[in-house]
Order: C-alpha cells, then structure tokens, then sequence
C-alpha cells in the first residue's frame, strides 16, 4: 500500500475562539458601546467548547425482533437508561471500536465473507449520527494506526502455488480512513513469516513509541507449508494423515492444523505507516502465544502502559491442545502440547526485544486462575478477565470465566475484583472502556431481566461500584465516549 494515512492534525481537539476589539480616544470619559450580542439561532444547541458523552451499545426487543442501539449518558457512575425509544438505531456488528473519542466504528464478521461496518459521531446536540459506511475483507482482529481503523485476517490466496497446486495463506488487510471514508486493502504472504514454515495470524494491534505492536499466532503449516518448506517439519509424525476437527479446527492429511511452537509468544514491530515493511520480530520462551480466542477471533492480549512499555499477556492456551488426534477414519497423528501456565512478559519503551528480567506467572497469583481476555485501564493497571474454574477447565466455548482482576505491571501484582454479584449468578460480562483512572463494565447476572449494570472498578483497590443501569436490554456490546 502505497498511499499515507498519517495526518495528526485530527488529534487536535475542536476549539472555538473569540477576539474582542475596543475602540479608543484621547478623551478618557468617551467610551466605545458594544453591540448587543446576536441571539443564537438554535438555543437548544450545547455550547460547550468540548462535548462528551458515553455511548453504551446495547442490543434490545424480544425473540427475532431485535435491533442494536447507541444509547448516549452524560455519567457511568449513577443514574438509569433504556434503550427502547432511545439512541441511534442501526445494524448488528459482531465487534465494535473507538477511534480515540472522534468516532465509534462497527464490523459484521460474515462467515468468512466480505464485511460491513458503519463509522459514527456525536452531533452538535450530543447525540449519535451515522458518518459513513464501509465495507472490507474478512477480519479476525483489529485497531487503529494513524489515521486508520485497521482490520487483519488471514485467508488462503489465489496468487501463489505450490507444484501440487496448493495457494499460499496470505494475511489480508483494511484500512479504513477516517479522514474521508475510502479503503485501502493490502496483504501479506502468511506463510512462513516467523522463519519457521508456519504461517500466521495477529492478534491486536497497539500504538505506542511512534511505532506498531500487534502479537504475531503461529497456526502450524498449510499444504503449501509443508510442501515448500520440508525442512521446518520438527517431527513428520505431526502431518495430519487424515481429516477430521470442526469450524476453524478443520484440517485434512497432509497440513500441521495446529503450531508446533506453542510455548513461544512472538510480536512484530513496525516503525512506518502500513504492512509492507518487515517487521522486527521480538520472541519469548517464558510465556505461550499471545491472545484470547473465541472461534474464529482473535482477542488482544497486548497492551502498553502510559509509560510506552508494552505488556504481553497469555493465557496458556498450549495446555489444551490434546495429542494423539483421531481422525475422521480412525487413525491418528500427534501434535505438541503446551506446558506453559497464563504469564505476562514486557517490552520495554523503545525496545524491540523482550526484557529478560521480567516475568509473572499469573497461576501463582490470586485465585490462581489463568486469564482469557485483558484491557489496559490506566498508567500501568490492567483488567483481566479470568477463567474462574482454574486451568482445568478453560477449554471450550463455554468455559467459566466469571472471575475479574487488576493487574499491576510494574509490581506484578493482580488483585482479584471485589464488590462484583456472586459468580455463580453472572451470565455475560461485556466489553470495558476506561475513563478519569476507573475502569467501567457492563455486568448481567441470571436474577436480573432486560437490564444491565455498569460496574466502576477502581484499579488501586480492585473495589467494584454499581454505576449506571441500563435498562430494556438483552446485553451491552461496547462501551466508549465520543467527543465533539
């Protein structure tokens, strides 16, 4: 991709200004009479030189007559909403992401298909408006860079083959402009990308020390893998002998279906402004691959803090792999099982290689449970979402984790959240925004119907507070706050 995105000037916050002129004499007792001030033409119009509001997506209506809304509060911290007959309504989106508080972007993840999204604003009266549609290749993971939403997938090509005719994965990309609506794609070859004949998938992308972080998941080796890089076959017992797994497990005889690195987490660093350069590849051994996974997508599991150092976290998903594999006909091929527990390891500000004396095995800590997912909420406190059954039980969908915690980097210390309802009573917990030092998230529980409860988490003390109650609702998506 050949065209530039960066353009910092939409970072700088919406001012009005006002120049006042006197007029004067050597007569001291003559004095100039200002104008009386024209009436403002819309009364009802904030004046406020910056307006802020919360924007709580929230999905409301019974059985198959639902629909997403984008309800705007003044406050998280009190007070209630509802979402019928209130806010923005617009299409369903599987993932939801601010770009800073000057929009609010949605992707429909389509089966595997070509996506849909819809970018927002605040209008000058404080409520949510449509501001552009988009559409865009299938996408496992996303973030911002400069000037651009950005999504990442990979998916097989149709460009480069193998002498059995096998097509190369590529990593594909978006880049949607918030400058003026356009999209820009570009892709990458998959295959191969970490030198070890495995191709690859990110998970998260993070801005921080003028460069871009996005952790780098080994996926094993395709058809094309195998036949074009015979040498990185660690054991030939590892090549499927035949098909069989489900969804995005799915393989058939001849391809490694799942990594033969799972005790390594790996990030790519880039210092310009899209995919086309190599990257600096920075590798661990003292943690497992870096990212959250439910089905097809890909969590971030990659943060920095306000001091620029970049904090890696994993949940040590290599335990759950299972070896031997039977296949479809019975027969059976090994795979590598992971040792590693659910640790964080860093990167320090204006580094590129891990720094060795940093290492927290999360296990150890708290309840001893591993994390599935974490959010950064403020100077170098960290939410995370815990499997609340131990490491026993978090494979599968429908794991248990009920459990929150706040994580501080330089202490490496984690403190389980208090103040919560009972776990055993807890039947969603939505996605985190952060504001003023306290983290804020959308809590359901089994004893109360069509409302939410958006919970305070203060990270210096890891004490939930019951906030503001959203009404009317099925389940709160995202959280964030938009500015005009």
């Amino acid at each position: 991709m050949k065209k530039k995105h960066f353009s910092w000037a939409l970072m700088a916050a919406l001012s009005f200004g006002c120049i006042c002129t006197t007029a004067c004499s050597d007569d001291e007792t003559v004095q100039t009479e200002e104008p009386d001030p024209t009436p403002d033409p819309n009364p009802d119009t904030p004046t406020d030189e910056t307006l802020s509001r919360f924007v709580i997506v929230a999905e409301a209506g019974q059985g198959s007559n639902t629909a997403t809304y984008l309800v705007t509060s003044e406050s998280l911290d009190e007070g209630q909403v509802t979402a019928l007959g209130n806010g923005y309504e617009t299409e369903t989106a599987s993932n939801w992401i601010f770009y800073r508080e000057n929009y609010l972007f949605s992707f429909q993840y389509n089966d595997g298909n070509n996506g849909t999204g819809f970018s927002f604003k605040l209008n000058d009266a404080g409520n949510v408006v449509e501001d552009r549609q988009y559409t865009f290749n299938r996408t496992t993971t996303y973030g911002t860079w400069g000037d651009n939403v950005i999504t990442a997938s990979t998916n097989a090509g149709t460009a480069e083959q193998d002498n059995e005719g096998n097509y190369a994965y590529y990593l594909q990309f978006n880049y949607l402009s918030v400058l003026d609506g356009s999209t820009v794609t570009g892709s990458r070859i998959a295959e191969n990308f970490l030198g070890n004949g495995e191709r690859v998938s990110f998970a998260g992308f993070v801005e921080a020390n003028n460069r871009l972080y996005t952790s780098v998941v080994p996926m094993g080796m395709s058809h094309y893998g195998v036949n074009t890089y015979p040498e990185y076959i660690v054991d030939p017992s590892y090549v499927a002998n035949g098909s069989g797994g489900s969804g995005s497990g799915q393989y058939t005889a001849g391809m490694i279906p799942t990594t033969q690195y799972p005790d390594s987490a790996f990030v790519a660093i880039y210092s310009g402004d899209d995919f086309n350069e190599t990257p600096v590849i920075a590798r661990t051994g003292k943690i497992g691959f870096a990212s959250g996974r439910m089905r097809s997508q890909y969590y971030q599991t990659i943060w920095a803090a306000d001091n620029g150092d970049l904090y890696v976290f994993s949940p040590g998903y290599g335990r759950t792999t299972t070896t031997p594999v039977t296949n479809n006909d019975g027969t059976q091929f090994n795979r590598v099982q992971g040792q590693l527990p659910s640790g964080v390891v860093r990167i320090k500000a204006g580094e590129t290689v891990f720094d060795d004396n940093y290492y927290v095995n999360l296990e150890m800590l708290g309840n001893k449970n591993p994390m599935f997912r974490c959010w950064h909420i403020t100077d170098d406190y960290f939410l995370l979402q815990m499997y609340s059954e131990g490491a026993e039980n978090m494979s599968g969908t429908s794991a248990p984790r009920n459990e929150l915690a706040v994580f501080k980097g330089e202490e490496g210390t984690l403190t389980v959240v208090t103040g919560l309802p009972d776990a055993n009573t807890l039947s969603s917990i939505g996605t985190p925004c952060s504001d003023n030092g306290y983290a804020y998230i959308p809590i359901v529980t089994t004893s109360s119907e069509n409302s939410q409860t958006i919970y305070r988490i203060d990270p210096t003390t890891g004490v939930a507070t019951t906030g503001l109650q959203v009404n009317d609702v099925i389940s709160v998506s995202a959280l964030g706050k938009l500015s005009k």
